[in-house]
């Protein structure tokens, strides 16, 4: 049954020897990608359905991206961040122009873009709303890991990480509209949800419950914004998730696939929300020529593949498998959206089956003991569903079956 041989390597154990513990890592060294599959330093191979959490929207080492880092580092690796690039115009015009908002802010990472949507919230709250300054969020959300957006997040056991926690972030159910009415106060300038909660277990926000959060901000004036973090640059079978709900926010936050694993993201706000003024944000490498270029390659190719209508089309494909092998694993909730979906085992076991799958050369995430979530390269073929669906099978006929 397994057909991946991991053998204790001196990158093994050098890794071991000197990386701060963070996480509880396999004992396998990536060393080289391509397409769907990643190879440790002992030449195994593995089809990857994690896509680096929803991030190498392109699979693993693109021409597109390589090409695009060497004509830009010949050109202009850094000017520092007191001065515009052309690349940054030049996606700065691409992202306001496919969004509908007017303003950008590039950053690096996700919890960079929340934390930016955090300030400029607190901003509007400051110079608007009579110093206004809480944040409503949802139970079971995932903004980031600095200390504000971990102090946003809803999921459970978080609100006493690193203490004290950073102030004014109201926690209520997700899609109960009537619990946010009720959370709601003079000091409320804004509004922070997942359309999709990826972390959280892959639970989407229910269509009228978005529309309606549009019409309570409008009337109260309190900022909608959308972290589209895992859900942005086709993930979810449209540009942006926000799409499927005919509303559009004040601010958005992008990351993950925008930069198709190179670190970038970026938050992006209406022109009435231009607000911060010299000093308020800021950052080394935001808008770094590099980081713009290679995002410039990124979303031109997810368009021109017209990866969106990809991801959609092979989404639908996999829900239909997993459908299909549904009764004869006891699989319940299978859900999601485009190439972010998720599923229930019948027993909370799925770090056993995480592990499983790895010696045999499947990389899946579980998010939860309980829950499964794919989120498979926007490149994906059915063939390599298939591959995925077989070795997926395999594993679970031994775990659940005995076969």
């Amino acid at each position: 049954m397994e057909k991946v041989k991991t053998v204790t390597n001196e990158w093994l154990e050098e890794a071991n020897a000197s990386i701060l513990f963070i996480a509880n890592r396999p004992q396998v060294v990536m060393e080289h990608g391509k397409g769907m599959y990643l190879w440790d330093t002992d030449g195994n191979k593995y089809l990857d359905f994690i896509g680096g959490w929803a991030v190498t929207s392109l699979g693993h080492s693109p021409k597109v991206i390589s090409d695009a880092l060497l004509e830009q580092s010949g050109k202009l690796v850094h000017a520092s961040p007191g001065f515009y690039n052309k690349p940054m115009v030049e996606f700065a015009r691409l992202l306001t122009g496919l969004s509908g908002l007017e303003r950008v802010f590039f950053g690096s990472t996700g919890a960079e873009a929340n934390e930016s949507a955090i300030k400029l919230a607190r901003k509007y709250g400051a110079v608007r709303k009579n110093g206004a300054f809480e944040i409503i969020t949802t139970k079971r959300s995932f903004h980031g890991r600095s200390l504000a957006t971990t102090a946003a997040t809803g999921k459970a056991g978080w609100e006493h990480m690193f203490a004290p926690q950073l102030p004014g972030f109201v926690k209520v159910p997700f899609n109960d509209i009537e619990a946010i009415k009720q959370a709601i106060t003079p000091n409320t300038c804004a509004i922070l949800v997942e359309l999709i909660q990826g972390e959280g277990g892959v639970y989407e926000a229910i269509p009228s419950y978005i529309q309606e959060l549009r019409t309570l901000c409008d009337e109260q004036g309190i900022m909608l914004m959308f972290d589209e973090v895992q859900t942005g640059i086709g993930r979810t079978g449209t540009m942006f998730a926000y799409e499927h709900y005919g509303v559009l926010p004040d601010v958005l936050t992008l990351a993950k696939g925008i930069g198709g694993g190179f670190p970038l993201s970026a938050m992006l706000a209406k022109e009435t929300y231009n607000l911060f003024e010299a000093g308020d944000q800021g950052g080394t490498y935001t808008g770094q020529p590099l980081a713009m270029a290679v995002g410039l390659a990124v979303v031109g190719e997810v368009l021109q593949r017209k990866l969106p209508q990809q991801a959609a089309e092979q989404g639908a494909y996999l829900l239909q498998q997993l459908h299909g092998i549904q009764e004869r694993y006891g699989l319940t909730d299978i859900r999601g959206k485009g190439l972010l979906l998720a599923f229930d085992l019948p027993e909370p076991r799925g770090a056993e089956l995480v592990s499983a799958c790895l010696h045999a050369g499947l990389l899946i995430n579980a998010s939860s003991p309980s829950t499964i979530r794919l989120m498979p390269a926007l490149i994906v073929s059915k063939a390599e569903i298939d591959e995925m669906m077989s070795l997926l099978c395999s594993v679970m006929d031994r775990i659940y079956r005995g076969d």
